[in-house]
């Protein structure tokens, strides 16, 4: 099973939207290993986001990460990555389909509620920032037969 970093952006924070981010997942079959509320650190947003720092717009998405706390959870599943990312919808939130997350509940490109792992290699990155060994939970859902074929699985 493959593991992808999901985060509830500050936005979706404050707007309530977490319980909904949750049970779409669920109920697309996703098993959550780990979940935390946290503030995002100067020093975690220059990690997080290295890759934009010097882009013109980098300030003002760091002071949007921290301002308020984040969600960060840890999802499983068959191709995890690529099915949070189809789930999400695409970053221009106004264009997003209707019925990702984002096409649903956001009209933004920063105010767009949510983050994912953009494949599995930036998720094991982005999952040694956020989390410990111990904060992870390897458990098993029963009703994996009823969601995965067996060669699947």
């Amino acid at each position: 099973m493959e593991r992808t970093v999901v985060l509830v952006k500050p936005d979706g924070v404050q707007r309530g939207l977490i319980g909904e981010i949750i049970h779409r997942f669920e109920v697309k079959g996703l098993k959550l290993s780990s979940l935390k509320m946290m503030n995002m650190t100067d020093e975690i947003i220059d990690e997080w986001y290295a890759h934009h720092k010097e882009r013109p717009f980098f300030p003002a998405l760091k002071s949007f990460m921290t301002s308020y706390p984040i969600v960060a959870m840890v999802w499983e599943g068959v191709e995890a990555a690529s099915v949070v990312r189809k789930m999400i919808g695409i970053t221009q939130a106004r264009a997003a389909e209707p019925g990702t997350i984002r096409g649903d509940f956001a009209v933004s490109t920063q105010m767009n509620l949510i983050h994912a792992s953009e494949s599995v290699e930036a998720a094991n990155k982005e999952l040694s920032i956020l989390f410990t060994e111990g904060e992870l939970f390897s458990w098993e859902r029963t009703d994996m037969p009823h969601l995965y074929g067996e060669d699947e699985r």
